[in-house]
């Protein structure tokens, strides 16, 4: 108690000079009107300054909320589409056999939405891995793809996280086709560049041009046909002179990779049970 007494009496001076220099000011900016309008138009130009600046700051904090938002809406905007053009595929077939058979396509497609958590593109065989697993629907073979388009299949899965192979991968071969053209190929990565891959065996008939777009061919329970794969560059030097080796240009970006889908098909046990029973099936004499 002696000590604060002492230190007020020590600075006695200056606390009465501080406490006539506010009321001063406050006398100064409140009586004179000049004075007073000086006095808001500062404050406001501050106040100003620091709510821009704070807007700013939330803003970008949201970010990662709203872009989330975005790729769910994107997903639910894409599932849309193919069930719509399974509907319509299905539709036509009903015209063309002058029948009035019931098309029950309600869309075997759903996404979730990940994000990456760990991405390598200059490793000889590169794996993602994304923080969604078992527990939110996630399965071994389930396509993966990103705004732009294909970027790998899922391989091992835990509860909560699940690792995928990468289109950068040359483990990963898709099948793919030119758009406006049924006839496929197999899309394979060469190890040369993380933008870029080779389209093998597409037949020798199928006319091609530089700017051509390379889609996935809906022959896999793992991605539905039409999701844009890359853009064809030009031809390579294929060891069949039957077939097309074309390289082709990749949409998705693996060197910024942040928000994936992963696609889940309905339909994909079915497929496998029909698929293993042909494979072990024999013929009968």
């Amino acid at each position: 108690m002696r000590n604060l007494l002492s230190f007020f009496l020590r600075y006695s001076a200056w606390f009465v000079f501080a406490f006539y220099a506010v009321i001063s000011a406050w006398l100064l900016f409140t009586k004179n009107p000049f004075q007073h309008h000086v006095y808001l138009t500062s404050a406001g130009a501050v106040a100003s300054g620091v709510y821009e600046v704070t807007n700013k700051v939330t803003s970008y904090i949201g970010l990662r909320d709203i872009n989330e938002d975005l790729q769910w809406r994107n997903a639910a905007l894409e599932a849309e589409v193919i069930m719509l053009r399974d509907q319509t595929r299905k539709l036509s077939q009903v015209l063309q056999q002058d029948s009035l058979r019931s098309i029950d396509s309600i869309g075997k497609f759903q996404f979730v939405i990940a994000s990456v958590i760990n991405n390598s593109v200059i490793r000889p065989h590169n794996y993602i891995t994304i923080d969604k697993g078992k527990a939110d629907g996630i399965a071994p073979e389930m396509g993966v793809m990103d705004q732009n388009g294909v970027v790998g299949v899922t391989n091992v899965v835990s509860d909560h996280h699940a690792r995928v192979i990468s289109l950068l991968n040359p483990n990963f071969r898709l099948s793919c086709k030119l758009r406006g053209n049924d006839a496929f190929g197999s899309l394979v990565w060469d190890g040369k560049s993380p933008s870029e891959a080779i389209l093998e065996e597409l037949p020798r008939q199928v006319k091609f041009q530089p700017g051509d777009t390379i889609i996935t061919s809906g022959y896999s329970a793992m991605f539905p046909e039409g999701i844009p794969v890359g853009i064809v560059m030009g031809s390579t030097h294929g060891e069949d002179d039957n077939f097309h080796t074309l390289r082709i240009r990749l949409l998705t970006d693996f060197t910024t990779l942040s928000t994936v889908k992963v696609i889940s098909n309905r339909d994909i046990v079915e497929i496998k049970e029909v698929e293993a029973d042909d494979a072990t099936s024999k013929p009968q004499n």
